[in-house]
């Protein structure tokens, strides 16, 4: 193994150790008495009215996905954008059809209405 991931397997095995050791102290050394003003959900002081196991439309899901699509494309125009000089007619041309698809992407999901709350 090269000299250099050293360092990394150390802070890995750091890492790991302080979790394992935090998660073993918590588990053999806490206090559990569950009771039933425990268990119920936290907001803020506030008495829940309603089950917080409610159930989220399709939509929600809809544009939890949509975002996180848009959110990896950008990731990608990210470090295009900082190289555009480096790069020249070539990265332009080679991030064209990519630009294309993500602006035709979005086009029709607000065409079809996904980026709406109703």
């Amino acid at each position: 193994m090269p000299q250099e991931y050293l360092p990394i397997l150390i802070l890995l095995a750091l890492a790991t150790g302080f979790a394992v050791v935090n998660l073993g102290v918590s588990f053999f050394f806490g206090c559990r008495r569950p009771t039933a003003e425990k268990d119920t959900a936290y907001e803020c002081g506030i008495v829940p009215e309603t089950n917080a196991r409610g159930r989220f439309s399709v939509k929600f899901f809809l544009v939890a996905m949509l975002f996180i699509v848009f959110d990896v494309e950008t990731i990608f125009l990210f470090p295009w954008a900082v190289v555009f000089r480096e790069l020249g007619g070539f990265g332009l041309a080679a991030m064209t059809p990519f630009m294309l698809l993500l602006i035709a992407s979005l086009i029709y999901e607000w065409k079809r209405g996904a980026l709406e709350w109703d």
